[in-house]
């Protein structure tokens, strides 16, 4: 099931496949929270890494947003809004949070959940000859991504490169082009991804692998690949 859920429609999503996971929009930042600690990995500003998370936050800012410190930034917004620094994840995003578009799935081995915000302003297409930049900027394409079930620390860098090869196979598929070269994007230049996983014994069975040979693979691939679509599909048409 996909729905860009913020499009107007509701400002709470409470997950179908995983009881407790619950996603908020809030006035300045999305909120994913899960029921227990998470496993995680991630390229998040703040909670990025390999870590124990319960939260992520995707955080609204405009383009003229200074980033000459984002870390501090985001722990600051972080300890006002009242999430534990320890237990929280990060993102930020130029990107309008109304856009944003969830996917959810599960069969009898896990569940999955991902929640993306997806523009294109600065598409870029990985090993081609292209401007690149010093300074972190907000994420343009930036996914949560959840797995109820057991995964091994490779199945969970598994998963993270079967959701990149979603990402980029969806902008292939909307002729999506690096503007600097012409060529088709495989991504931004500031996309980043969380993954959170529940360790839960509900489900039988460890994965040791989520690549896209396998069923949870291809949840995820269809969960990263329907919310960036979806997330830019929304976006275009609010320009027309």
């Amino acid at each position: 099931m996909t729905t860009p859920f913020m499009n107007g429609l509701q400002d709470t999503y409470r997950s179908t496949v995983w009881p407790g996971l619950v996603l908020t929009r809030k006035e300045r930042h999305l909120l994913l929270e899960a029921p227990e600690l998470l496993d995680s990995l991630g390229s998040s500003i703040h909670g990025g890494g390999m870590s124990r998370l319960q939260r992520v936050t995707n955080m609204y800012v405009d383009r003229t947003y200074d980033c000459s410190d984002p870390v501090r930034d985001t722990e600051e917004w972080l300890t006002a809004w009242g999430y534990p620094l320890e237990t929280t994840a990060g993102l930020l995003t130029a990107v309008q949070l109304r856009h944003a578009a969830v996917h959810e799935e599960k069969n009898e081995q896990a569940a999955v959940f991902c929640c993306t915000t997806a523009g294109v302003s600065n598409a870029a297409r990985a090993g081609s000859e292209r401007r690149t930049f010093a300074a972190y900027t907000p994420g343009t394409i930036n996914i949560m991504l959840a797995i109820d079930g057991q995964l091994t620390k490779a199945a969970m860098l598994n998963a993270v490169m079967t959701a990149v090869e979603a990402k980029a196979a969806a902008l292939a598929d909307l002729d999506v082009r690096d503007p600097d070269n012409g060529l088709v994007a495989t991504g931004t230049t500031t996309d980043a991804v969380v993954l959170g996983v529940s360790q839960s014994a509900a489900y039988a069975g460890l994965h040791h692998y989520a690549g896209t040979a396998t069923d949870l693979g291809a949840m995820i691939g269809r969960a990263v690949y329907a919310t960036v679509k979806e997330g830019l599909l929304a976006a275009w048409s609010e320009r027309k």
